[in-house]
């Protein structure tokens, strides 16, 4: 069916529905005046109560100001909304979520702030969506300060999980050594900067990590670093702290590379094929831009890569956020955590990359397919754990109780949108 044609029969992806059985009249009385004056004297007398009587644990709100939505880029607010709320149906079809999509008229942090404190007491975390670089960076750094939410901007932190798990199971296939590889981030982006800080965290040489922009790879002596310390603290801290040999050509970049992620420009031809002839033996790599990748499988194999990935379904190793923030959402609602902490994205990956492993690795399955739905409880279980370990949850249970609850409510989920498929709205 036709997209448009498609919105129009449905008037939208998602509705509001009730939880509650309405028998009678006498109903009233408890879900509304006067019984529920009893709940709002409880919550007044302990907020964290909210959590516990009211649907605040399991919502949060997919929040974009529209500035740079895939593949369309700044199409503003009321035009980002059918993207929010397919995001919106993902989260409560894989993770159980009750997300609702927020597209706001932010143009700052300052204005992200105001809304994110204003509507934080009806909520259990937020998504950040589609927002441009590097206002993203700093409105997720500030939000994170002052919430005592999760917040999570999926842009950065969802890709760059997802890629992790890739690389940890593609480097167990490669026989190669994390701690001497060189790995290029193509393209400097909110998924390339964040996969650096993970990939730091989990235990990659930072100095051996190369990132590449339109300018060509970062490094300290470039002429416009002095002008990214004021425009782009983050991609600045980078250009002085990876790249320590100097790399300042993309084919001195790629010579004797482990790994190349790329986050960038769609292709095909984005990424040269005499570039990846120039890496390492059993060359890994990761094409992620989407609707198609900057380099095709088969060219990159040809130039010699020995696995290859991408963002897309329809080629093996696909590479998406999609496996990882409906698992990161349920493990943090569970938990009913204050932060989403980088290093509890790092658990998700590792998380991802087990499960794969359990399944049987191979050079095309190195990540778990978006049709393996119960990797989403083991990624929920990982991170919630973590949030414990990390003082943020206010729920504190064992990891087996925290699996057995997410595997619960993702199957609830599930079975009400089959409910309402075969009643066929």
């Amino acid at each position: 069916m036709d997209p448009i044609e498609f919105s129009r029969k449905y008037g939208g992806k998602i509705q509001i529905e009730p939880k509650v059985p309405i028998r009678s009249y006498d109903d009233f009385a408890v879900i509304y005046t006067p019984g529920v004056a009893k709940v709002s004297e409880a919550i007044s007398a302990n907020k964290d109560l909210s959590f516990e009587l009211t649907s605040r644990w399991n919502t949060i709100v997919v929040l974009t100001n529209g500035t740079r939505v895939l593949g369309l880029g700044n199409i503003g607010p009321e035009a980002a909304l059918p993207v929010m709320e397919g995001k919106a149906l993902l989260f409560k079809y894989l993770g159980g979520v009750d997300a609702f999509p927020l597209p706001v008229r932010a143009k700052d942090v300052n204005d992200f702030k105001a809304i994110a404190k204003a509507i934080e007491p009806a909520i259990g975390g937020i998504n950040l969506e589609d927002t441009e670089s590097p206002l993203c960076f700093e409105v997720l750094e500030e939000l994170r300060k002052e919430l005592e939410i999760p917040v999570w901007h999926d842009d950065q932190l969802g890709t760059a999980a997802a890629s992790l798990a890739g690389l940890i199971n593609a480097f167990k296939l490669a026989e190669k050594d994390i701690k001497t590889a060189k790995v290029v981030l193509f393209g400097a982006g909110a998924a390339n900067i964040a996969t650096a800080k993970l990939l730091e965290i989990y235990g990659f040489d930072k100095s051996k990590i190369i990132l590449i922009d339109s300018k060509g790879p970062l490094y300290a002596d470039r002429s416009d670093v002095d002008k990214l310390m004021f425009t782009n603290k983050w991609k600045y801290e980078l250009a002085v702290t990876t790249n320590k040999e100097g790399a300042t050509t993309v084919e001195k970049a790629f010579e004797g590379a482990d790994a190349v992620v790329a986050a960038s420009t769609p292709g095909p031809g984005v990424i040269k094929p005499e570039w990846i002839s120039k890496m390492a033996s059993r060359a890994i790599v990761f094409a992620l831009a989407n609707p198609d990748p900057e380099i095709m499988p088969e060219e990159a194999y040809q130039a010699g890569a020995f696995i290859v990935a991408t963002g897309r379904s329809d080629f093996p190793n696909q590479i998406n956020n999609s496996l990882v923030f409906p698992g990161v959402f349920r493990g943090v609602l569970d938990s009913r955590s204050k932060h989403i902490s980088d290093t509890m994205a790092v658990e998700a990956a590792k998380a991802l990359a087990a499960y794969a492993e359990r399944k049987g690795l191979r050079r095309d399955y190195i990540a778990p397919r978006m049709d393996e739905w119960e990797v989403f409880y083991y990624v929920a279980a990982a991170v919630a754990t973590k949030a414990k370990e990390e003082g943020y949850a206010r729920l504190r249970l064992s990891y087996d109780e925290y699996l057995d609850l997410a595997k619960k409510r993702i199957l609830k989920a599930r079975s009400e949108i089959k409910a309402v498929t075969e009643i066929g709205y």
